[in-house]
């Protein structure tokens, strides 16, 4: 690992930086424009299915009237908004209360925002591994990502990679207890943030293995990387008076961890062509992970990337969700942003532009049509 570069601020932004920002700030806006035609075109509200439809709906209650809310199904299952982890509507108060908007809005801001602040970090992560233009067109790339379009709802997305994307730049920097703070904070976000403490406990390990010491920074930044989440888990375990309620939350709405068995069931149950077709879909993730692992990714980028795809496929999620819950593992898109950085400009520019507008279609046809992300 490359030892840290004293001279230049972290939060630094080169003529390349601003360049990936715009790049992915244009896929972001195609996506918008696409979806505004649409629904004009259906007579639906496109806004309203940006920020007060599915899962935003929740973070705006729990912004609203705290935690407490529940919903029992037909089935008897009960949907409890503890599942929701505490920093978007915790924002979407505060800025609520700041600004004349009311929280719905406020999610949106948030989630705006911090799409612009995960480009500059999967930039950043980029350029430091495989160049400039690398890193440039792999925040492009992030931005074309199939279910893009979930970047510019209010969920917490953008919100975690953002987060994610700048403690692991602290990492590859050295800057180790920034890094820890990052993670603390990105574990009040998602349970996502598992991938994100094994990064720096695992990246850790193997620095004392290898050195036989750590230093103080190294240690004080993984001590606080858990934090975020343990705190969380242990304010539901608090409130329902049980060490494992968040867990029995999760699992009340079908999100536990069964080994990939809802994975497999899912497939079996479907025409054999979908199977077929889904099951290729899994070989080509296969493929990625294991370019990201021949490509020789530092040891935090790779951790992290598989440990968000590993948790995205073990749960018992609805399969529909699987793709978003991918999509903070940036590092996946860093070998087709290698291939791509090969290219001229002028080749580059074609496949972007079109990766872009299949994207906001598809996210536009999701959004007004096919039901929750």
């Amino acid at each position: 690992m490359p030892p840290p570069d004293r001279p230049r601020r972290l939060t630094h932004l080169s003529r390349p930086a601003v360049i990936a920002l715009g790049g992915y700030a244009l896929t972001r806006l195609i996506g918008l424009a696409v979806l505004a035609i649409a629904a004009a075109a259906t007579g639906k509200d496109g806004l309203h299915r940006l920020k007060g439809r599915w899962d935003s709906v929740w973070y705006v209650r729990v912004a609203e009237h705290g935690y407490g809310y529940e919903v029992t199904l037909p089935n008897g299952d009960v949907h409890s908004d503890l599942a929701f982890f505490p920093l978007l509507p915790a924002l979407e108060r505060g800025l609520s209360a700041v600004l004349p908007i009311d929280a719905a809005t406020a999610g949106l801001a948030v989630s705006w925002t911090a799409g612009l602040a995960a480009a500059v970090g999967i930039y950043k992560c980029g350029a430091h591994v495989a160049g400039e233009r690398t890193g440039i067109l792999l925040a492009v790339l992030w931005g074309v990502y199939p279910t893009a379009f979930v970047q510019s709802m209010a969920y917490t997305e953008t919100l975690f990679t953002a987060l994610a994307a700048w403690s692991l730049y602290a990492v590859l920097r050295g800057r180790w207890i920034l890094a820890g703070a990052l993670c603390a904070v990105a574990g009040l976000t998602r349970p996502t943030a598992v991938a994100l403490i094994a990064a720096l406990g695992i990246t850790a390990l193997v620095t004392l293995v290898r050195d036989r010491r750590l230093p103080l920074r190294t240690v004080a930044g993984v001590l606080l990387a858990p934090l975020g989440w343990l705190a969380y888990i242990a304010y539901v375990g608090v409130r329902e008076q049980s060490p494992t309620a968040y867990f029995d939350v999760q699992a009340a709405w079908g999100n536990s961890i069964d080994g990939g068995v809802a994975l497999a069931r899912f497939i079996a149950g479907l025409p054999w062509p979908a199977a077929l077709g889904l099951c290729a879909a899994l070989a080509l993730l296969g493929w990625l992970v294991a370019l990201c692992v021949r490509q020789k990714q530092p040891l935090p980028l790779l951790v992290y990337t598989i440990g968000v795809v590993f948790v995205s496929l073990v749960g018992a999620a609805y399969f529909g969700s699987r793709p978003r819950l991918m999509m903070p593992a940036f590092g996946l898109l860093l070998p087709p942003a290698v291939a791509l950085a090969r290219l001229r400009t002028r080749t580059a520019l074609p496949v972007l532009s079109g990766l872009a507008l299949a994207s906001a279609a598809y996210g536009a046809f999701t959004l007004l049509g096919s039901g929750p992300p």
